[in-house]
């Protein structure tokens, strides 16, 4: 006898996991069964389409050969069932059915010997006031693609408001900015991607702002306001209230779990519907995946909401491998690998950043470094990078780059290294593929794993921008701040906090020039603070007991320089 399986949505779980069982079973009945119009929609590519760079909107629906997935396309190519504008309302554990409802009106129930549920997220909406007006969005479906890129191609708004400053937000103030509208970001929090730590975070704020991206963090939306039901402001809650014509509400999703609390099925601590490591729910015959379920992080090993599509599909391909074979398969969780593009730059991140590492309880060491993803004669661009390790045992436990650069290479390979639970002994001799066109001879990622390792050692103490910025600020302290660059780079940029230019050439003849006293705190840098800790070295060696480099020198200072 074939197997029954019914899958309840649409979009990447749903479909990943039909395919999967198709290709275990000839013989299983498979059923799709989704309330929108359309079926294994690429949602991360809406931003995309919305900013023009790809002009038909059916390339978001396409197979790589250019196939429509519609009903017709999964019943010829693959003798899968697919019911489109229709929704489940019910599951009926007990008699294992489910009652379903169509667009027009129609019911009617269907059996299952294994259901998967699919039923994605929902978008965040931690206001109300004034989401009904005209002109107020979101983008979480192809019809707000539609809408946004009909905005877009008309050209006749001047002014829109993103609320949220994460992935979706980013990428979206991104696609309306090219299109000339003039763009601000009102973030909750005090930095736009919370992904990244602040220091990182700070320079994707500052890119935008050159591309003249209004940013407001720290402040919290209080409501809609509108004329003649279409929006006219959005206000904060210090009063502030911001003209604009347009507003994509982008603050988050949430997992759509109301069909399963229905259903009776455990709902985990971090809201999503509960499932074990074979993704099977808390009844052994109902399985779930993707934005609508909650799974386990590899590194803090507690429960966490992970809604990106890449988890989605690989999720749905081992639920298919359990529910035509047995449980046997295990999803082993997330690290919460993420990137994203922001106009020139980019901002992935994979793992713990420093925050949430010692919210989980590690002793951790971070480090910062910069430097070009390739040599400065094949035009190398710049990469900034933190590493965070955990002191205990050397592991890696977090990595986040930002830049122009190839950011992309340097998280993947990050990702791999904490999946695969490597130390900082692993990563210093790590044997990646090397040629100029490509990478530095010695890759980015394993020059901060050397900076990493001095630290480790106490051959190196850093200190961060920020860290820095505060002594001058609140006079807390008066450090001695050497920078170690050259006259004509220090006449083209400098920080403006006081600093003394002794170059590095120079500095073992002119160290008689810096405090007497051997205990002074001396601050070293330079462009991207190599030579920085190069003189930090002849210092210590000087007898000099408290010198700090500040980590990643002046590439990395995210706050104003003096040119």
């Amino acid at each position: 006898m074939s197997e029954k399986v019914i899958i309840i949505g649409g979009s990447a779980a749903g479909p990943k996991t039909a395919a999967k069982v198709r290709r275990l079973s000839e013989d299983a009945d498979i059923t799709i069964i989704e309330k929108g119009k359309f079926l294994s929609m690429a949602s991360c590519g809406y931003p995309y389409f919305v900013g023009g760079v790809f002009d038909n909107r059916n390339m978001l629906l396409c197979t790589p050969t250019g196939v429509l997935r519609d009903p017709t396309f999964y019943m010829n190519a693959k003798a899968i069932k697919a019911e489109t504008e229709t929704e489940v309302v019910a599951i009926n554990r007990a008699e294992k059915t489910v009652s379903c409802k169509r667009t027009n009106g129609e019911e009617f129930v269907l059996s299952y010997d294994k259901l998967m549920i699919s039923t994605g997220s929902i978008p965040r909406m931690p206001f109300k006031e004034g989401l009904e007006l005209d002109g107020v969005t979101t983008l979480q479906s192809i019809s707000d693609a539609e809408y946004l890129r009909k905005i877009r191609d008309e050209k006749k708004i001047r002014k829109a408001v993103i609320i949220g400053g994460g992935l979706i937000g980013i990428e979206t103030a991104e696609a309306l900015r090219l299109a000339g509208i003039e763009i601000t970001i009102v973030e909750m929090a005090d930095q736009v991607l919370p992904y990244l730590d602040w220091e990182l975070a700070a320079h994707v704020e500052k890119h935008l702002k050159t591309k003249g991206v209004n940013v407001f963090t720290g402040m919290k939306v209080e409501k809609l306001i509108g004329e003649n039901g279409v929006i006219t402001a959005v206000k904060l809650g210090n009063g502030t209230e911001i003209p604009c014509e347009l507003a994509v509400v982008a603050i988050g999703v949430l997992p759509n779990r109301e069909l399963a609390e229905k259903a009776g099925l455990e709902i985990g601590a971090a809201g999503g519907i509960k499932v074990n490591s074979f993704l099977q729910t808390s009844d052994p015959d109902i399985y779930a995946a993707g934005d609508c379920i909650e799974i386990n992080h590899i590194i803090t090993q507690k429960q966490t909401y992970s809604p990106m599509g890449d988890l989605a599909n690989l999720q749905g391909r081992i639920a298919a491998e359990n529910m035509i074979n047995g449980p046997e398969v295990k999803f082993s969780g997330t690290i919460q690998t993420a990137i994203c593009r922001i106009f020139e730059y980019s901002a992935g991140a994979t793992g713990c950043n420093e925050k949430a590492a010692r919210a989980a309880g590690y002793d951790v060491e971070t480090v910062i470094i910069t430097g070009p993803d390739k040599p400065g004669f094949m035009n190398g661009l710049l990469l900034i990078s933190k590493m965070v390790v955990d002191r205990k045992t050397g592991r890696l436990i977090g990595f986040q780059c930002t830049g122009p650069g190839d950011v992309s290479k340097q998280v993947a390979q990050a990702a791999l290294a904490i999946k695969g639970g490597l130390t900082i002994n692993d990563l210093r001799d790590l044997d990646l593929p090397y040629a100029p066109p490509f990478s530095l001879a010695v890759d980015n990622f394993i020059a901060c794993a050397h900076a990493m390792e001095n630290k480790l050692l106490g051959r190196m103490k850093g200190i961060s921008a920020r860290e820095v910025r505060k002594m001058k600020c609140d006079n807390t302290s008066k450090p001695f701040i050497l920078d170690v660059r050259g006259p004509d780079e220090f006449e083209a940029m400098r920080l403006g906090i006081g600093e003394v230019l002794i170059p590095l050439g120079a500095l073992r003849k002119r160290i008689n020039e810096l405090p007497a006293d051997k205990n002074h705190e001396i601050i070293t840098f330079c462009k991207i603070s190599l030579r920085g800790y190069e003189a930090a070295l002849i210092l210590v060696s000087a007898g000099y007991t408290n010198v700090k480099v500040l980590e990643g020198g002046i590439m990395a200072w995210p706050f104003d320089r003096e040119k």
